[in-house]
């Protein structure tokens, strides 16, 4: 019975800091960058945009194609970072606890 009890206090204790982390999450910001730095993205950790730079050398009418490309590029390399950002979180949070190889956190 005390093993539950110990056990039931363990996961009590690994969702508060799992929502603690999540809130963390939240109020983090990455940046994504793309053509050498001539664009730059900023993005809160759930993935919402919250900044654009674009290098004014890029705002010609005919260089349009090539500026929505390199904000697509930006996005992607913040929202990658997001997720390892994210990632990294989610394992200082679980440090220590039988959690099975491959299984997603947050639930």
């Amino acid at each position: 019975m005390k093993d539950i009890m110990g056990m039931m206090g363990k996961m009590q204790e690994m969702q508060a800091k799992m929502e603690e982390m999540q809130a963390d999450i939240e109020n983090t910001v990455v940046e994504g960058s793309s053509g050498g730095g001539m664009v730059y993205v900023s993005l809160s950790g759930k993935g919402e945009l919250k900044g654009l730079k674009i290098d004014p050398g890029l705002l010609k009418p005919e260089e349009g194609e090539i500026l929505e490309d390199l904000i697509i590029a930006a996005h992607a390399d913040a929202l990658v970072k997001a997720d390892i950002a994210k990632q990294d979180k989610i394992k200082e949070v679980t440090a220590g606890l039988p959690i099975p190889p491959g299984m997603k956190l947050p639930f």
